[in-house]
């Protein structure tokens, strides 16, 4: 969940004061690092979802605020857009009760807030791109009333000096513009919190790069933006433009972009933020009164605010995370590549295999960062989110390969190894490994069924009814949580 600001101005002085206290902050974070003052003996996965709002004909509802107040529960906030909501799930440790445990306390959640929105006349839908909205509907009447997003859109805008442009070739072809960061709002994600030891940060993040663009490729969910059919995850191409500070002159400077895959397998956690201090500028330059090296010295746990909202205004696919919890400190890898959906069920097969697959990556004796370049694995990220579950990916060992024979050959069997090693016993790991083979072996993830079902009714269908039916049609699935591989096209 992204820090609340207030509506303000901010002056020279605030940002060079900023500047300074990131500064600090990275400073006393190279001493906790040093000193070993994290907290990690009992590691825990935590999980964001976001959602999508609509209404009963399966339009977009900007009622987030309605429904939050309906929910009354604080796991719930707003997103960007008024028809996005997002849940943040309390942490647990990963086979602690089992997938099933795990999937009714999520299902349960996720029922009460329908419960609770339907009584304002608004449904939730988990997809990566909600198929019936419109270029209409992102106008700056759509950002939710929360100050820290008109403060990032005005800050946003006045880093850019010009509308955003949106281009993306896909099946078809989009060409768009927009004056508010509200596109953004598209975007409806699954991120997934690893929490790891410091030392062995670097290998985790480093597995997590290599596999972006198998997870993409299997989970993809987002074919269709503003009527048009594009990539199979149209959510990767337009995240990282509808966030883009630089105009054009810029980015042919080598100017770093805010949505931002990397350029570079890292040896320690603090690369990535010490990058963010060196590469962007502040977004957000709000200071707090702390001073981390006081807070240190007296034997305490920094905050390091202005670290943190830095950091959370540069969108890394894989984000570093600190935080600190019960008086601790902690490290997290943030895993940003998924779509939300189908299901919980799909969700928690998706979390399953980057779980186990990182895990078996990081203790292997030659670890696959070290056999396959970088541009390689952010070659295939896009690759994937631009074809899917029909991509040909690179692998070591293995060359370009087709995205669903990786898996099955080479990938899932170290999921299962990785599972294994965190202590899941066989039955829960077939369970939810089960359901990442059989997607592999029918081919068929969000964003094929989506395709599928759109074609089979745009026939008879104006295009916007097709994809309005089709998205109702996705929400009944949805509610019945059958894997999306099993779903009919009828």
């Amino acid at each position: 969940m992204g820090r609340d600001v207030p509506a303000l101005m901010f002056t020279r002085e605030d940002r060079r004061r900023y500047r300074n206290k990131t500064q600090s902050c990275l400073d006393a974070f190279a001493r906790m690092l040093r000193e070993a003052r994290f907290d990690y003996e009992r590691p825990q996965v935590g999980l964001e979802i976001e959602l999508n709002l609509v209404d009963g004909s399966g339009e977009p509802a900007m009622r987030n605020s309605d429904v939050l107040a309906a929910i009354a529960d604080p796991a719930w906030s707003t997103e960007l857009g008024r028809f996005n909501l997002e849940i943040n799930l309390p942490p647990r440790r990963l086979a602690e009760g089992g997938p099933d445990a795990w999937e009714r306390e999520i299902r349960d959640a996720l029922n009460h807030a329908e419960e609770r929105a339907a009584t304002v006349g608004a449904h939730l839908v988990m997809i990566g791109i909600l198929p019936t909205l419109q270029q209409k509907d992102v106008g700056g009447h759509a950002l939710s009333e929360n100050p820290r997003y008109h403060l990032l859109n005005e800050q946003v805008f006045a880093a850019r000096g010009e509308d955003l442009r949106i281009a993306v070739d896909g099946v078809e072809r989009l060409r768009a513009y927009a004056d508010t960061i509200t596109p953004e709002a598209a975007c409806t994600s699954v991120q997934f919190h690893l929490q790891v030891a410091p030392g062995d940060f670097a290998p985790y993040w480093n597995a997590a790069q290599a596999i972006a663009g198998v997870q993409v490729a299997l989970a993809a969910n987002a074919p269709f933006l503003f009527g048009k059919e594009l990539w199979r995850e149209t959510r990767i191409p337009l995240f990282e433009q509808a966030t883009d500070t630089r105009p054009e002159e810029i980015k042919v400077q080598g100017v770093r972009p805010r949505v931002w895959f990397g350029e570079r397998w890292i040896t320690s956690v603090f690369d990535l933020f010490e990058e963010n201090q060196r590469y962007f500028p502040a977004l957000l330059p709000l200071c707090e009164d702390e001073d981390p090296h006081a807070t240190l010295e007296a034997g305490n746990v920094p905050e390091l605010a202005e670290l943190s909202l830095h950091n959370g205004t540069i969108y890394r696919w894989n984000r570093p995370v600190y935080a600190v919890a019960h008086g601790k400190p902690h490290l997290r890898v943030e895993n940003r590549v998924l779509p939300a959906g189908p299901t919980v069920a799909d969700i928690l097969a998706n979390g399953a295999f980057y779980f186990g697959l990182t895990r078996a990556l990081v203790e292997e004796e030659r670890p696959v960062w070290s056999r396959m370049s970088f541009s390689a694995a952010e070659e295939n990220l896009h690759l994937a989110a631009r074809h899917g579950i029909d991509a040909s990916l690179y692998w070591p060992g293995m060359g370009e390969v087709p995205a669903a024979e990786l898996v099955l050959r080479r990938l899932l069997p170290l999921a299962h190894r990785g599972l294994e090693a965190t202590g899941m016993d066989d039955m829960w790991r077939e369970q939810l490994l089960g359901v990442i083979e059989q997607r592999c072996v029918a081919g068929r993830n969000g964003a094929t069924w989506q395709s599928e079902m759109f074609h089979h009714l745009d026939d008879n269908l104006r295009r916007h009814e097709s994809l309005r039916r089709m998205t109702c049609q996705y929400m009944d699935f949805m509610h019945m949580n059958a894997p999306v591989h099993t779903w009919p096209v009828d």
